[in-house]
């Protein structure tokens, strides 16, 4: 329970500073669902410190919130999710939460192409703002 409350309370005083206080999820509800991601991500910081460990089918989300989508060095990206971050994609709470919740519909909104398919499969059928702001609590 401490470590909950501590994190709640640290990820609220980071969101005041960062302009992040509007967001609508829950930090605590995000790291109770972290067992949905796990399979796949890992929040490692860049020192090293593993916060959640995990799989290497995804991209560490750590700092992934406010970064650019499809730019965590030494990951391979989709050409489509790539291409949108290089047009300006920033992982914001709109956009985080559409893509986690649809991944191929975003991919294929973002880029046009209705045959687009994202490499994630996996539907977050809900909590999508919870986990963006548990993410939230690691990136600048």
């Amino acid at each position: 329970m401490f470590r909950k409350t501590a994190l709640f309370a640290a990820s609220a005083a980071a969101m005041t500073f960062t302009g992040w206080a509007a967001q609508a999820g829950d930090p605590a509800a995000g790291e109770a669902q972290w067992r949905q991601c796990r399979s796949c991500h890992m929040i490692t910081a860049p020192d090293g410190e593993v916060i959640q460990r995990g799989g290497r089918v995804g991209p560490n989300l750590h700092g992934v919130i406010g970064q650019r989508a499809g730019s965590v060095d030494g990951f391979r990206y989709s050409e489509e999710l790539a291409a949108a971050g290089n047009s300006g994609l920033v992982w914001d709470e709109a956009s985080f939460v559409a893509y986690v919740e649809d991944p191929t519909g975003f991919i294929r909104q973002q880029s046009g192409n209705d045959r687009a398919r994202s490499p994630m499969n996996f539907q977050m059928r809900s909590g999508a703002e919870d986990m963006y702001a548990y993410l939230a609590t690691f990136s600048n």
